[in-house]
């Protein structure tokens, strides 16, 4: 395992969201008359350039988490939410500035019952894609595991989205990652997701909530086009732009670009295509002067060299 396969998934990510925290809520529309072309700041949340939103503060927790424990812990995932929202915790310049309505009451709901799996909401109007946004750590997590991989993304993702779609939307993603982690090009990591995810989850969730991935699952998203893929905050329309972005895509730049400028929630898919074209086209793709800006990037680089000491070093000894 290069360990620059795990500096490029996080910095892939969060340069991605950097990028779209200008533009967020930012029409396709008005972006196409002036397109995102290089790393902006101000704009929609007034922050500088280089500043990530939420998505890479609940990332790099979850990172901190896997670093910090042998196993998946998932009430001290739990509290490491609760901290950035409450002390601020892995955050970009000290303060909490974006975080969405879901994950805000499931945090909340964590503090008062301490039970992390059911912190989260589990209605079919709480799938936004707040658990997808930070779910990337655990491809590097899971790249090897043995076990039943998708029960640990369903927990994980059940401490602030509950819901079965958020949860299979969170495991397509995951085991996409993990394929390029292992090598596999695109178009095969994608038949690969696509054979075990419906394998799967055939006899385990009701047809019908199944049925709402068939554009990703039975059909290729890549293949569809711009005006039929939507980047609202809803957690499928965000898989589907990040992927069929990444899927349309030559290298790192082209693909978070294309993910900005299909507008809307632009820091959520310019993160989760982010973290797979960084994985695919490795840290040396993300533009330098991108990767310079990022707040916290030593962090970022500390963050990244412990998570692959953790879950790497034994391979190598």
């Amino acid at each position: 395992m290069d360990t620059n396969k795990v500096l490029a998934g996080l910095f892939g990510l969060c340069v991605g969201d950097a990028l779209g925290v200008p533009y967020e809520f930012k029409s396709r529309q008005k972006l196409r008359r002036n397109p995102v072309e290089d790393m902006d700041g101000f704009g929609t949340h007034n922050q500088a350039p280089g500043t990530w939103s939420d998505d890479s503060s609940m990332t790099f927790c979850l990172v901190e988490s896997l670093c910090d424990n042998d196993e998946i812990n998932l009430l001290d995932i739990a509290q490491k939410f609760s901290d950035w929202h409450e002390k601020w915790y892995w955050t970009p310049r000290g303060y909490v500035f974006d975080i969405g309505q879901t994950t805000r009451k499931a945090i909340r709901n964590f503090r008062a019952n301490r039970i992390p799996e059911l912190a989260g909401l589990d209605t079919n109007l709480s799938n936004g894609n707040g658990s997808l946004m930070r779910i990337l750590p655990l491809a590097y997590y899971l790249e090897n595991y043995e076990g039943d991989k998708f029960e640990i993304i369903h927990n994980v993702s059940a401490i602030t989205h509950r819901h079965i779609k958020s949860k299979i939307a969170c495991s397509i993603y995951v085991d996409f990652a993990i394929n390029l982690l292992k090598g596999y090009k695109p178009k095969e990591a994608y038949k690969k997701t696509q054979e075990v995810i419906l394998e799967y989850y055939k006899d385990k969730v009701d047809a019908e909530e199944l049925k709402q991935f068939d554009r990703v699952l039975r059909d290729d998203i890549g293949r569809f086009k711009e005006k039929d893929i939507q980047s609202s905050g809803y957690v499928i329309h965000t898989l589907e732009a990040s992927l069929w972005s990444f899927l349309n895509s030559k290298n790192y730049e082209t693909a978070v670009l294309t993910a900005v400028n299909l507008g809307e929630d632009t820091d959520t898919t310019g993160a989760v295509c982010g973290g797979l074209s960084g994985i695919y086209y490795g840290f040396d793709s993300i533009p330098v002067e991108w990767v310079h800006v990022i707040a916290r990037r030593d962090d970022i680089i500390e963050l990244s060299s412990k998570l692959y000491k953790k879950l790497y070093s034994k391979d190598e000894n």
